[in-house]
């Protein structure tokens, strides 16, 4: 009965990044530097405040965008940080993860047929989205442009059919990051055109060498812009899920009549523990931002020694180089680095096709674990025949 189901849902594939793990899962002895999430446990005080709601039995649905409470220290917080004013009561939407906030993003602006673009490589979590709501994802090759997204080849790849730009800075899986002027170029092009930009900002308090800048400070494109961020990356919270949409109210109103319909609300034990996270923990992301930096330097300097091609990443905890590989795609090189040299990475090509010949070095690990990941990585190198 396979053909009565949803033709979206059969066009989508799961992501190359869990084929590649599940080929590769029984493995023994093997050093990983895949995970894209933080290897700092969630500070103390924001566990304590989960235990206290639960104690305190704030166990019941929340109001659909999110406990008052929470949106006005979105709101603070953003304003504080990133020069942003959002109107908790009417412009923010806490959402299940910023996975689900992209969702309910795309579902909103979306009509069948329209097209968002993409830079490549990129995060495989947008195309199936703009799929399965009726869209078309056109990736736009940034490998010759420190993985940026340019001026001239958003005007290339700018159509008739364009209804939303996806600005992913802080980038995953490259780690680049856009300084104001490069923005400047960016607005410069869209402002005067009916199109969105949703900017995934789940990254921005991980910026290493200037301070992150938010498309949506520029005035010329505020009402076009829906700004996507959350508690994952910057306080250790992948688990908690909360995201949240910061949009124009205009917008907002409607993107939340697909966020109730699909969750309701986002857990409310969470919810209390991002409040706590976002009011008195502001300092708990500079900790591990210098020690992601000091990794950073650490891995930059060992893959230019092993004379891998690599930009060196202004914020994330992502590095990819690429591969001096001619016998093999980027999937096959994954797998004979987990089989010969013990030592697994996310294959490029998981990133789209833009990151064909690639490779994905996650550096949210522990110094140990890096070292010896890149040793092996270096051996393999030394030992194996790729062109």
């Amino acid at each position: 009965m396979q053909h009565l189901l949803n033709k979206q849902v059969l066009d989508i594939e799961i992501s190359g990044i869990r084929k590649f793990f599940n080929m590769v899962a029984d493995e023994k002895d093997i050093i990983s530097l895949t995970i894209g999430q933080p290897d700092f446990y969630t500070p103390e005080h924001i566990k304590n405040a989960a235990v206290l709601a639960l104690n305190e039995n704030k166990t019941s649905y929340t109001p659909n965008a999110g406990i008052l409470e929470l949106r006005q220290a979105i709101s603070k917080f953003q304003e504080t940080n990133y020069a942003l004013s959002y109107n908790p009561d009417s412009e923010i939407i806490v959402t299940t993860g910023a996975s689900q906030a992209i969702d309910i993003t795309f579902r909103t602006i979306l009509n069948p047929g329209d097209e968002v673009i993409l830079p490549g490589p990129i995060y495989p979590g947008y195309e199936p989205l703009i799929t399965l709501a009726g869209g078309k994802a056109v990736h736009v090759d940034t490998t010759k442009d420190n993985f940026k997204l340019t001026k001239s080849k958003l005007e290339e790849h700018i159509t008739d059919h364009t209804k939303c730009v996806v600005i992913p800075y802080p980038s995953n899986p490259t780690g680049a990051s856009f300084t104001t002027n490069e923005l400047q170029e960016i607005v410069s092009v869209i402002k005067d055109k009916d199109i969105f930009i949703l900017a995934d900002e789940i990254y921005s308090e991980l910026v290493y060498d200037h301070k992150h800048v938010s498309i949506a400070s520029f005035a010329d494109i505020r009402d076009q812009t829906i700004v996507v961020n959350g508690v994952s990356k910057s306080h250790a919270m992948t688990g908690f899920r909360i995201g949240y949409t910061l949009a124009p109210e205009w917008l907002t109103k409607h993107m939340i009549k697909v966020h109730q319909y699909n969750v309701s609300c986002a857990t409310s034990i969470s919810q209390y523990a991002a409040l706590e996270a976002l009011t008195n923990g502001k300092q708990d992301a500079i900790m591990m931002r210098e020690a992601y930096k000091h990794r950073r330097d650490y891995v930059h300097e060992r893959l230019v020694k092993m004379g891998l091609p690599v930009d060196k990443p202004a914020g994330a905890f992502y590095f990819l180089p690429k591969f001096p590989i001619e016998k093999m795609n980027s999937f096959e090189l994954g797998l004979q680095l987990v089989r010969k040299g013990k030592v697994a990475l996310v294959p490029g090509s998981s990133f789209s096709s833009l990151g064909e010949g690639y490779m994905r070095l996650s550096y949210a690990y522990d110094m140990d674990t890096l070292t010896r990941g890149l040793d092996r990585i270096e051996e393999f190198l030394q030992n194996e025949e790729l062109r």
